[in-house]
């Protein structure tokens, strides 16, 4: 499972729980044992999550993947590059004039390909975030809301992007349905369209 920072969990059309990764995996035993199915969330991706719920609480909870962070840290022998400062050696393929090229620039090619890769970062950013954004929004629509009166035509205001449109059409969803559908567009309605 990849690294969750926050969920959200439904149980039908109702919201049962909403934050960190184990407050809400431990609602969502306690649901499950009453019979009940739960449906989660990633809060960035609106990926499903899926949680063992076998056996104990604490078993639960000892099988949630351990933070990011974590990852990165390892005792295994490390190729080339520096790791210390997080740079990596892996391979790149370009044409022979692209390497003529990168030859003849100040630092090398290693520096002028990092330069390159951060100002094609920035200048994507505001794209990149409104797209994840809608994307996310989308996800969860479609799981959740994909039978609801209305929702091909919001997800149109969603994409378009037109905030007074998607409110007016997610307005008489179930409330924990429209409120989150609300909260995951409205970063797709307030992020920027170029850095």
């Amino acid at each position: 499972m990849t690294p969750v920072s926050t969920c959200t969990a439904f149980q039908g059309t109702r919201r049962i729980a909403s934050g960190p990764l184990a407050e809400v995996a431990l609602a969502v035993k306690r649901a499950a044992d009453r019979g009940d199915t739960v449906l989660v969330f990633d809060d960035a991706t609106s990926r499903p999550v899926e949680l063992d719920l076998r056996g104990s609480e604490a078993e639960v909870l000892a099988r949630l993947p351990a933070p990011a962070v974590a990852e990165t840290q390892s005792d295994a022998p490390r190729g080339p590059g520096r790791p210390k400062l997080g740079v990596v050696a892996r391979e790149v393929t370009l044409l022979p004039r692209h390497w003529d090229w990168l030859a003849g620039q100040p630092g090398g090619a290693s520096v002028t390909l990092r330069r390159l890769v951060e100002e094609a970062r920035r200048a994507g950013e505001g794209r990149d975030r409104l797209r994840q954004a809608q994307e996310a929004a989308y996800r969860f629509m479609a799981a959740m809301a994909g039978d609801r009166p209305g929702f091909e035509e919001a997800a149109r205001a969603l994409f378009a992007p037109d905030r007074d449109r998607f409110a007016a059409l997610t307005e008489d969803w179930p409330v924990d349905i429209r409120d989150h559908a609300r909260r995951l567009a409205a970063a797709a309605f307030d992020a920027p369209l170029s850095a």
